[in-house]
């Protein structure tokens, strides 16, 4: 399963346009340098980044560095720009340096964070989450990403623990996040075995954001996982109206399918999944489908020579 989002800084910041005007070749004006600040170039890079142009904004905010090379606050934003990039060694390099100007910095260890956990060292991600939560421990984001994280080192009851703690902070408005924190919950809960807490958390998070297939996806596995194959199977369908593509919808609920006798629906899901496992390169999930697939047209085909036989008589 998919571990979902991670949550980035939104930016509102206002940005200057920065005019130069020519003068015509009949005019004599007096010569004027007009010096480009660090703060110029600042805004010029988040307006970059506003706009997806990420080459452009490492540019900017590099500019705005060498002018003063005490700009914490482009250290910061740079370091979000690597993170989009995956370049996650520059992120942390940058996220260092802030922190060396402003020790206080919870975004930089919230943004450092993120670097470690996406390089898959989570102990160390978890570290910096801890001094943020102790630097400001009302913000749900470190919380849930702490929690993301414990789940990683299989800490699942330390997961809960965090998400409960997001849910606690999060802002009222925030229905999708909350959708994406109880989605998570559902998912520890359901490694720790407690399906019926699972399936309440994943219909908490349908509840919150309906068009949110891996919730659907989600819960049915956990239907599948207490035997309730019509759930499971219902669950995965509505996953599929929300993403066709969902290859381990297909598979999960051909499995469904074969488990409750309907063995034509069973072997026309595992070949939908097979198509797009193959699309999405996957293949080793591919090999074992078509193992599956294969075994499960082999019965049928036994079975069938079996009735016929048996009509012979």
């Amino acid at each position: 399963m998919s571990r979902f989002y991670r949550f980035m800084l939104n930016f509102g910041i206002a940005l200057a346009l920065v005019c130069i005007f020519i003068a015509s070749p009949g005019y004599s004006l007096p010569a004027t340098v007009t010096e480009i600040t660090a703060g110029d170039f600042f805004k010029l890079g988040i307006e970059k980044i506003q706009h997806g142009n990420y080459a452009e904004a490492i540019e900017n905010l590099t500019e705005a560095i060498k002018v003063k090379n005490d700009f914490a606050a482009a250290y910061n934003h740079r370091c979000l720009v690597y993170l989009k990039l995956k370049d996650y060694q520059n992120a942390i390099a940058d996220c260092n340096q802030a922190l060396n100007l402003t020790p206080n910095n919870v975004e930089a260890h919230l943004n450092r964070g993120l670097a470690y956990y996406r390089q898959g060292d989570y102990q160390a991600a978890i570290a910096d989450y801890n001094k943020a939560i102790a630097l400001k421990p009302d913000d749900f984001r470190v919380y849930y990403n702490r929690g993301v994280a414990h789940a990683m080192l299989g800490n699942h009851q330390q997961a809960i623990s965090d998400y409960e703690l997001a849910l606690t902070n999060i802002p009222q408005i925030s229905s999708v996040l909350k959708a994406d924190i109880y989605n998570d919950r559902g998912i520890a809960h359901f490694e720790l075995l407690d399906l019926k807490a699972a399936m309440l958390d994943f219909s908490k998070a349908i509840a919150l954001n309906a068009n949110d297939y891996r919730a659907y996806y989600n819960r049915g596995c956990a239907c599948s996982r207490s035997g309730d194959r019509s759930c499971a199977v219902r669950d995965f369908t509505e996953s599929l109206k929300l993403k066709p593509t969902n290859a381990q919808a297909y598979l999960n609920r051909g499995i469904a399918y074969h488990q409750l006798g309907r063995e034509p629906a069973a072997i026309a899901d595992l070949q939908k999944a097979l198509e797009y496992f193959a699309q999405q390169g996957d293949t080793t999930t591919y090999k074992l489908t078509l193992a599956l697939l294969k075994n499960l047209q082999q019965q049928l085909s036994s079975i069938s020579q079996i009735a016929l036989v048996i009509g012979d008589w």
